[in-house]
């Protein structure tokens, strides 16, 4: 008995050391040997007691729980989102109210010219915007717009559905909203009818002295349709070759043309089917003047007082932008997602007389009873644009303007 405790004590205070210890198989019991002096005795394995229960582990204590991290916040929409847009833009209020009451907030719109003009103000206010969503810029302005950094990148997940065609930014800084096609119109009462000049066939037409002082158009400095025809004529009749485009505005000059800074007064002001007391049969417009012409009608009339040449046409796109430093991002991307949803882009077309680019959107059967579009639309890389137009800008300047 006393050898066991001996070897249980000997075994115990083993192991409280950490010493590694190998078992030794067990043997017959026989006498064992008297021990060498000096030769250490064996590890023995430890016999079980009879009755003797094991120790139960240690219970080891839970670790500290972590400490819990604040959800990431939400994006603030502030009590007003400010939108910079032209002097075109247009919706049924019932329908910016339902865009308030979804968002709680208060849109301002802040009317800045011609898309052209308020594209330049906005590159000249970069460092302080206007505002905090940009509409309007167009595919023509588009590059000037990008190159100066004025907008932030942001991807809608409501024009998930457009396509691929209308998206012309790689780097998604822009949203595509809609399109329309460039084109000349015409006054019917005047052209084509009561001993007028016959209805022009191409834009060559427009040269010859049976349309002399009929035609209006808007500077491709500030305006977009005028800048947009401005392309188209270099897309028809190219830079170089026995006529270019220089010498085909060469021609308009000379046959009277006549030049405002934008649309509204070009189209307003000077055209004779624009409502004033304008004496210009001829203006650079767009594919849908003659369903618009039908509707403000309030359907007096059956057929549309103007038509458009389809010829020479040139297709606009535009795009909605978050503006870099606005004071609302969050809110300039809700006005973004809102206009790229079908609700808004179904008023789009009576509205703005554009088309819608998103699929889902309804289109009034007034544009489909009168063709709205071009049928075979002049388009321009928009790099091509940016590394040209502003020469291109400046030689068609000196050769009409000067």
């Amino acid at each position: 008995m006393n050898r066991l405790i001996v070897l249980l004590s000997t075994s115990l205070l083993a192991a409280a050391c950490g010493s590694a210890q190998t078992p030794v198989p067990a043997t017959p019991a026989t006498t064992p040997a008297a021990p060498t002096p000096g030769t250490p005795i064996p590890a023995t394995p430890i016999p079980t007691i009879p009755n003797e229960t094991a120790s139960p582990a240690p219970t080891l204590a839970p670790p500290p729980p972590s400490p819990s991290l604040p959800p990431t916040p939400l994006p603030t929409i502030g009590p007003e989102i400010n939108l910079v847009t032209h002097d075109s833009f247009a919706a049924t209020a019932s329908v910016i109210k339902d865009f308030e009451r979804q968002t709680g907030t208060t849109l301002n719109v802040l009317k800045g010219g011609d898309a052209g003009t308020m594209v330049n103000e906005a590159i000249l206010t970069k460092s302080d915007p206007l505002g905090d969503v940009l509409y309007g810029v167009d595919n023509t302005f588009l590059s000037r717009a990008l190159d100066a950094g004025i907008f932030e990148p942001y991807i809608s997940p409501a024009s998930a559905n457009v396509p691929a065609t209308f998206k012309l930014d790689p780097q998604d800084r822009v949203t595509p909203i809609d399109y329309g096609d460039v084109c000349v119109v015409y006054d019917v009462k005047a052209v084509g009818s009561n001993g007028g000049p016959a209805a022009p066939q191409t834009i060559n037409d427009l040269t010859n002295p049976a349309y002399n002082s009929k035609l209006v158009v808007e500077n491709p400095a500030t305006s977009s349709p005028g800048l947009a025809f401005m392309l188209a004529t270099i897309a028809r009749f190219g830079e170089s070759g026995a006529y270019t485009w220089l010498d085909y505005w060469r021609d308009l000059r000379a046959n009277g043309v006549l030049v405002e800074s934008d649309w509204n007064s070009a189209y307003y002001n000077d055209f004779s089917a624009g409502g004033g007391n304008g004496d210009r049969n001829l203006v650079v417009s767009y594919a849908t003047d003659p369903a618009a012409d039908v509707y403000f009608s309030g359907s007096s009339r059956a057929t549309p007082g103007v038509q458009f040449l389809d010829d020479g046409c040139f297709r606009q796109e535009e795009f909605a932008a978050v503006l870099a430093g606005g004071k609302n991002p969050a809110g300039a991307e809700a006005w973004i997602d809102f206009m790229a949803s079908p609700e808004f882009q179904s008023d789009i077309p009576l509205n703005m007389f554009v088309l819608p680019v998103n699929p889902d959107a309804q289109l009034p059967d007034l544009f489909t009873k009168y063709q709205s579009q071009a049928t075979s639309p002049l388009t321009m890389d928009p790099a091509t644009i940016a590394a040209n137009r502003d020469q291109w800008i400046q030689q068609w300047t000196d050769t009409v303007l000067h």
